[in-house]
């Protein structure tokens, strides 16, 4: 799947209203939290040099357990039996080569993609009970994200830098991002991670200046081919 385009690609997509930087059904939205890949390990545990055992009563020591992905970045995978519904977050892609689609069957076919999407930066996606597989190919590990946001939000953000959750990425806000030349910058506001044209709240490609309210009850603002935004109110 290497080299695959989304349904829509990011540059050239306008205003909502027509069809988006993706297509197909929606999901739930998401929360941060994540791992780049390889970042995966399993538990380390120590205890005077030496490994504990499972009884942390052993030791006097509680165990302390690395945070593993939920599954690699490359590969398909069955929704409800290799992985489960639900939202996931990939970061660290640096080469615009990270591609996911979620499908309705496995036929291969586009009918049967209901979303799509070539990640640069950070990517959220949520998986239905409904859906039957996730691909992904070179995309760093995907870890599951919380129903709640956690984190500190930015001010400040890379205008390349992908998906980012409001309340634990990036603070809700007016942002304003300059110097955008020959309408790279593309930018937008959902309400969940499903990636449909119905998920997106506003979106635009922008020449020079852009300057873009994130509300509070927003799940997701998403930028791509942007100078840095910098909150301004």
């Amino acid at each position: 799947m290497k080299g695959k385009v989304a349904l829509g690609a990011v540059v050239g997509v306008v205003v909502i209203g027509v069809v988006s930087a993706n297509a197909g059904n929606n999901g739930d939205g998401g929360t941060s939290g994540g791992t780049d890949k390889g970042s995966s390990a399993s538990a380390e545990r120590e205890a005077g040099g030496k490994k504990a055992t499972k009884n942390a009563k052993d030791t006097g020591k509680a165990e302390v357990a690395e945070k593993k992905a939920a599954f690699a970045g490359d590969g398909d995978f069955q929704v409800g039996s290799d992985i489960k519904p639900g939202t996931y977050r990939t970061t660290g892609n640096s080469d615009g080569m990270c591609y996911w689609e979620r499908a309705e069957d496995a036929s291969g076919e586009m009918d049967s993609l209901l979303a799509n999407d070539n990640v640069t930066g950070t990517s959220y996606v949520t998986l239905k009970a409904t859906d039957k597989l996730f691909k992904s190919s070179d995309c760093n590990d995907w870890d599951a994200v919380g129903e709640k946001a956690q984190g500190s939000p930015a001010a400040r953000i890379s205008g390349d830098g992908g998906m980012f959750a409001v309340g634990a990425d990036i603070a809700p806000g007016t942002y304003k991002s300059t110097g955008n030349a020959d309408d790279s910058c593309y930018w937008e506001r959902t309400k969940d991670a499903g990636h449909g044209v119905e998920s997106i709240l506003a979106n635009d490609n922008v020449n020079g200046t852009a300057v873009v309210r994130i509300g509070a009850s927003d799940a997701y603002f998403k930028t791509n081919g942007c100078k840095d935004w910098k909150k301004t109110g």
